[in-house]
């Protein structure tokens, strides 16, 4: 744990969605809200970032730093809870506890996992009329959402997707509620459309997963009065380096550039901002500075596929937590002193 003698570092945390990969995250924070020097400020998230986002919120308003990470906990052995009676726990049964890549090899070729992708094409969540059901509806639903939306511990920002317009929708405040975050979660292969009065509209909104227009959206952590370090937890690898051939790589690989596109264009603008700002074509004045950070572990992530963002089998979340916090542990011994100073990510590197 940080020594009470350092300096405290104010930062914003960007948290992108993937199932059950966001147990990665849930590492991370666990990391991170152990040190109390570090202030985090808002959290923008989107789908399992999001339900993160929320749960950090719910337990701070309980008990601060430790009740933030108690409800992480909570939340994530509810989400194992999901999968306990299914395919997971009987395929497991017997079988030494493997690595990240022997899961992923087992669920991507699975019967469940290919019954499961049959499943995606030739039919919908709607043909189980009165029969279907939200798994995450009962989790969410007993989060505090007077804490959630309440003024103690970070800002909160939820992304959604608009079906209509295919414009993002970003959730704060008193908009912060269950249909919110089931919206943010929406995969419409697994899920109907979460649909309600959006206020913003005025009307009936359909809503999918927030990864199609924002995985998260940068843009609503710009604001004047938040720090101008955000830190990127990301869950969707970058790059592969092996070309994908079989149906189900390369399913997984549209997925994950896809639930990128929207994260890359933002960093691709802030790149261009801080190239004005550096060529002195613009002032601070008019442009923030955005100071981007990210805590990523390609090496554990892409041996993971699709499949296993579908099966949070408790034995995947807590070696992905483990996985987290080990990831988090290594960024603050890395760059700790770089908060509040410069980036950490070259972003005029990453883009040519």
């Amino acid at each position: 744990m940080a020594s009470g003698k350092q300096e405290t570092k104010r930062i914003n945390l960007a948290l992108q969605g993937g199932g059950a990969h966001g147990a990665f995250t849930w590492g991370v924070l666990d990391r991170l809200l152990e040190d109390e020097s570090l202030e985090i400020a808002a959290i923008s998230g989107t789908s399992a970032g999001a339900m993160n986002g929320a749960a950090l919120k719910a337990g701070w308003a309980k008990n601060g730093r430790e009740g933030a990470r108690a409800e992480l906990d909570w939340f994530w052995s509810q989400m194992g809870a999901v999968e306990e009676h299914g395919f997971w726990t009987w395929f497991m049964a017997g079988i030494p506890m493997p690595g990240s890549r022997e899961i992923g090899r087992a669920l991507e070729y699975s019967m469940a996992g290919q019954v499961a992708d049959m499943l995606s094409v030739v039919t919908t969540p709607y043909a189980l009329g009165p029969f279907y059901r939200n798994p995450l509806r009962p989790i969410v639903e007993r989060f505090d959402f007077g804490a959630v939306c309440g003024a103690g511990g970070p800002d909160l920002f939820v992304c959604a997707t608009k079906v209509r317009d295919g414009k993002i929708r970003v959730f704060e405040g008193e908009e912060l509620t269950v249909e919110a975050l089931l919206a943010s979660a929406c995969l419409p292969t697994l899920f109907t459309a979460v649909e309600f009065h959006d206020p913003k509209s005025d009307r009936m909104e359909a809503f999918w997963d927030g990864g199609y227009s924002g995985n998260p959206a940068l843009f609503p952590l710009f604001r004047p009065d938040l720090p101008d370090d955000v830190l990127i937890v990301s869950i969707n690898p970058l790059e592969r380096a092996e070309l994908p051939m079989m149906p189900a790589q390369i399913q997984n690989r549209i997925n994950e550039i896809s639930f990128n596109s929207s994260l890359l264009r933002e960093l691709r603008a802030i790149e261009y901002v801080q190239r004005l700002l550096d060529d002195g074509r613009i002032s601070s004045n008019e442009k923030k500075r955005v100071l981007v950070h990210m805590i990523a572990e390609d090496s554990v992530m892409q041996h993971l596929s699709m499949a296993t963002k579908m099966f949070p089998n408790g034995y995947l979340l807590t070696s992905l937590k483990a996985a987290g916090r080990a990831s988090a542990e290594r960024f603050l011994a890395e760059h700790r002193e770089a908060l509040n100073d410069h980036s950490t990510v070259d972003l005029r590197e990453m883009f040519g």
